[in-house]
């Protein structure tokens, strides 16, 4: 089973990220899709694992096995904790909207410190841009205020939106290099200020509820343990139809 396959034949959850998911698109912005898929079982059973993420097949496509999947979400990871929340959802199994109704035990005031941690680098990314070339890259400045502002706001209120609603032309003025980055810096600056202030007081848990998602998927996994072995159907069929003969393995 190639990795194509694993997306392919066992995606649990899809979605569309990126500027299409934020209320950034423009007519020249690509449609990121990103997705979860489920190794069965008995692939876990050999030496060889199946792969914890798959780049492709198609274009600007990223899947994760689901127990990596769960892992960085529980760590807060930006970029899964969003995936989670993307309102262009493409597809989704059974499997597949147990983990949306997860989405609230992977959120906790952890959150604060993997966003401000992603920020900073990107923050010192976008100055080395500045002491070299003149100007930051523009586009990953406007992604870096956006990100900083739905830090701040899942912080507020617990939730966390992707949307950028009001803010969408001012942001896109960033993109477009019409706001001068003294402005931008200090917009930066005020936004993880309140990042920061919102923390103290955030109706967000201090940690997530791992023992609700390791139920879910040891639950998962044992339920595809009981599923035929792709494997094993071949090989029953090679020896029923004869002629085949048997793959050595």
């Amino acid at each position: 089973m190639t990795p194509e396959d694993l997306v392919r034949d066992h995606t649990i959850y899809s979605c569309v990220m990126g500027s299409r998911a934020f209320g950034l698109a423009t007519d020249t912005s690509d449609t990121d899709l990103r997705g979860v898929f489920l190794a069965p079982t008995p692939l876990f059973w050999r030496f060889e694992k199946p792969p914890t993420h798959v780049d492709g097949p198609a274009d600007e496509q990223f899947s994760w096995e689901l127990e990596r999947f769960c892992e960085l979400a529980l760590r807060a990871n930006p970029n899964i904790l969003e995936c989670l929340h993307s309102p262009l959802v493409e597809y989704a199994d059974d499997t597949g909207r147990e983990l949306l109704a997860l989405r609230d035990a992977f959120l906790s005031r952890q959150a604060h410190d993997t966003f401000a941690r992603y920020a900073l680098g990107q923050h010192k990314k976008l100055e080395a841009d500045v002491r070299n070339h003149g100007a930051p890259r523009w586009k990953h400045a406007m992604h870096l205020l956006r990100l900083l502002g739905s830090c701040r706001d899942l912080l507020r209120t617990g939730a966390l939106t992707l949307d950028v609603g009001d803010h969408r032309e001012r942001l896109l003025a960033v993109r477009r290099g019409e706001v001068a980055w003294p402005a931008v810096e200090s917009w930066m600056a005020r936004l993880a200020r309140e990042a920061d202030e919102a923390a103290a007081l955030s109706p967000l848990p201090p940690v997530p509820d791992r023992a609700r998602v390791q139920d879910f998927l040891v639950r998962v996994r044992r339920a595809s343990a009981l599923e035929p072995d792709p494997d094993d159907q071949v090989m029953q069929s090679a020896v029923n139809g004869g002629g085949g003969g048997i793959r050595q393995r």
